[in-house]
């Protein structure tokens, strides 16, 4: 595996974006608060692996400013706007939904904040587990799109047609019948500036 992660982590550099390994999550966390100076303001995505690392508490606790629409008892409009100074934000923590082994990420939104920041945030730090690689860019779509978003539309409870079983049925998922979670899909092939993008890779199955 550390084969595949030191191939993938050269293919990154090809397309000038920063792979950092790390071999346990605690060593992700550490990482992450490394990067992360503590007067730095951070915007989150919606990711079951930060909650698994348990980053944003941690981020939180040492005083750093997170715009974290997941707050309790906030309306939809705070948590659209927490997402729209997420985007704005020093640093912007997320994961991606699949990485080929070529270095290609891809990732899947709903509201479009996640898209909009990995795109033009100032840093982007995305930490993936290694349950995210696969070989080509045809078959990250297809992680992205038959595997990590039923899954998250059960963890989320959104009424689609893969809710129930798990099967994407992507043609007949529409509004208003359905509450679609991929309406939009990016794929990063490449970085413009250098070290903007990071991606820390950890030897462990995180999140979906």
């Amino acid at each position: 595996m550390q084969k595949k992660i030191e191939y993938l982590i050269e293919n990154l550099k090809k397309r000038n974006i920063l792979g950092i390994y790390c071999k346990t999550s605690q060593e992700a966390t550490k990482k992450i608060l490394e990067i992360i100076p503590k007067t730095s303001t951070i915007g989150i995505s919606g990711s079951v692996t930060l909650e698994q690392l348990g980053i944003v508490k941690i981020l939180e606790a040492r005083g750093n400013k997170v715009f974290n629409q997941y707050k309790k008892g906030i309306s939809q409009e705070e948590s659209l706007e927490l997402r729209r100074l997420g985007i704005q934000a020093d640093y912007y923590l997320t994961s991606a939904n699949a990485i080929s082994k070529e270095g290609e990420l891809v990732f899947f939104s709903a509201y479009g904040n996640r898209i909009a920041a990995i795109t033009y945030a100032k840093n982007v730090l995305v930490v993936a587990g290694i349950n995210k690689l696969v070989s080509n860019l045809e078959e990250a779509i297809r992680r992205s799109r038959e595997y990590a978003t039923p899954l998250n539309c059960k963890r989320l409870n959104w009424n689609t047609p893969c809710l129930k079983d798990g099967i994407c049925r992507e043609t007949i998922c529409r509004f208003p019948e359905y509450k679609r979670m991929c309406c939009q899909i990016l794929i990063i092939e490449a970085e413009v500036i250098p070290q903007r993008l990071k991606v820390i890779l950890v030897e462990e199955n995180l999140g979906f």
